[in-house]
């Protein structure tokens, strides 16, 4: 089925209104809104989630280095002075 000139014209004519329409533009607009917010919250939580296996790895790998020794030694240091 070929589209003659005056139906192109007929279809750009109604989008053209569409896109011009208030509903239209407030829909995209609240679309995008929560689209935007949507994607900084998901980065927010890869973010946490690396900050959080970051903190996991570094216990890991110093075993023994806890905050309750930590002042255990600033204790015993200020004994001393």
């Amino acid at each position: 089925m070929e589209v003659d000139e005056t139906s192109g014209i007929a279809i750009a004519v109604a989008a053209t209104a569409a896109i011009m329409s208030p509903r239209v533009r407030h829909t995209v607009r609240r679309g995008l809104v929560f689209g935007l917010a949507g994607i900084m919250m998901a980065g927010d939580a890869v973010a946490s989630f690396a900050h959080g296996v970051s903190r996991g790895a570094q216990q890991i790998s110093m075993p023994g280095t806890d905050t309750a020794e930590a002042g255990g030694e600033a204790h015993a240091t200020t004994e001393g002075a």
